[in-house]
């Protein structure tokens, strides 16, 4: 075999081609063939070609000596893969054929029997399964970097003070710590779906063959074992037939990417003059081609826009599955450039938003004087005449006539005189002043996940745990 992994015109037929008298057209094969986007998985095949081999050894359908010499020869392939010696030859109709027809190149006769007791339809249904068992744990590893960066930014900025918004209006003050602790709590919740999944996607499909099992005395449990399944899916037909664990992966990765791009979307508006709250790294931004003042935040903005491209995949795996009878289809085929993509985007995405969050500066005193308007303690107000007995509505009432009155006057709650504070309710003392302050707003609320820096240190305790957790 050539660097290039030209092969004999007899092994590098299509594995179908039998049945055939003239082979397909040109414009055909390059229509169907799908190498260039499954070659990713060629350690994936190996490794279940290698396992499949010693299963065949195994169950006395082949002998040890010919598995043996199918271990040795996949080995070497992927030495020579790995080491650059051995190129893929994008003339294979997929990387099954490849891998099979360059096996044979090497070892002869045995490499013809490692397909034995197999269809390519459990082939890339094992393929896939494992690639995603490899996938995964990288994305949650970098999830986990990005909630301990999270943390790390929560851990300084315990007493940070940052207006909470809700419909984009003032509502009450919290720290940046509580805020950036939400972000990572979404991040969370995505790492415990992407563990779920993979308890659906740890079964093996080997063995299932075409559509309706084998003939021959398959174990394939004991290869299952060899791969480090928990098990085996339980219905042949089904198992071909299933693209739910891309589909799935393609669900969670696409929560991800949204959990992303809303926080993008703050980081764009808090980067803005008339915020100002987060100053972006000149590592982590770009410039105008015209106007030379601009720092802009184009990172935040590429992975909200990606965004859109994740949701696309997801699309398009289920339109693909949602009128295909069982068993395999080759509509299937294209599900792989779809999961692929959101895999690749969702990854750098986590990857990038982290460098570029663990790089920016805060503007505290920014976020401290933005908590100055808006009436953002109205509500501590209420709770402030609950304390002393008042029912809640009420309270609701009377906080809302001292910023009617407020708004009339052109000022904030802490600035109303007295007088018009008794005008309000008799309840109201001299105290109303220092419960009233940002900061006495954000520090009264201590229940369990309030933004009280003492309740936001036991959440950045357990995002720590989680986050450094193996």
């Amino acid at each position: 075999m050539s660097k290039h992994g030209t092969i004999t015109e007899d092994n590098h037929a299509a594995l179908w081609h039998g049945r055939f008298k003239e082979g397909p057209d040109a414009a055909a094969v390059a229509f169907e063939t799908s190498i260039n986007v499954d070659e990713r998985m060629a350690f994936d095949d190996i490794k279940g070609s290698i396992a499949h081999a010693k299963m065949l050894s195994h169950a006395k359908i082949l002998s040890k000596d010919e598995a043996d010499q199918i271990v040795k020869g996949l080995e070497s392939i992927q030495k020579d893969l790995e080491s650059g010696k051995l190129l893929i030859d994008y003339s294979a109709e997929d990387i099954h054929s490849f891998i099979e027809a360059t096996l044979t190149d090497r070892i002869g006769e045995p490499g013809k029997k490692v397909h034995t007791g197999r269809s390519r339809n459990d082939q890339i249904a094992l393929d896939e399964r494992l690639y995603l068992k490899r996938f995964i744990p990288q994305l949650q590893n970098s999830l986990k970097t990005l909630i301990d960066a999270l943390s790390e930014i929560a851990k300084d900025n315990l007493n940070t003070l940052i207006p909470g918004f809700t419909h984009m209006q003032h509502a009450q003050p919290v720290s940046l710590a509580h805020h950036v602790c939400a972000w990572a709590w979404m991040l969370v919740r995505d790492n415990e779906r992407l563990e779920d999944a993979l308890k659906r996607i740890n079964l093996s499909p080997i063995g299932s063959c075409a559509l309706a099992g084998s003939g021959l005395p398959l174990d394939r449990e004991y290869e299952a074992d060899l791969l480090g399944f928990d098990g085996v899916t339980k219905n042949s037909l089904d198992s071909v037939s299933d693209r739910d664990y891309c589909i799935e992966v393609a669900s969670d990765l696409s929560l991800i990417q949204m959990h992303l791009s809303r926080a993008c979307e703050e980081i764009v508006l808090w980067s803005t003059t008339e915020f100002g709250f987060v100053d972006l790294s000149e590592k982590w931004s770009t410039g105008s081609s015209i106007m030379p003042q601009k720092k802009n935040p184009d990172f935040a903005e590429l992975i909200r826009g990606r965004t859109g491209k994740v949701y696309g995949d997801l699309f398009a795996l289920l339109t693909m599955m949602k009128a295909l009878p069982l068993a395999y289809d080759r509509d299937m085929q294209e599900d792989k450039e779809s999961l692929f993509d959101a895999c690749d985007t969702v990854l750098s995405c986590v990857q990038v938003f982290t460098y570029m969050i663990s790089s920016a500066k805060w503007n505290k005193e920014k976020m401290a004087a933005a908590c100055k308007g808006g009436y953002l303690n109205a509500t501590d107000v209420a709770d402030y005449l609950v304390k002393k007995g008042m029912p809640f509505r009420t309270a609701h009432g009377v906080s809302a006539k001292a910023v009617r009155i407020a708004i009339e006057k052109n000022c904030e709650l802490d600035d109303l005189p007295m007088d018009v504070w008794k005008s309000c309710s008799d309840l109201i003392e001299e105290d109303i002043y220092s419960v009233i302050t940002p900061e006495a707003c954000m520090t009264a609320r201590k229940t369990t996940g309030g933004p009280a820096a003492e309740c936001v240190k036991k959440q950045i305790d357990e995002l720590k745990k989680i986050s450094r957790a193996k």
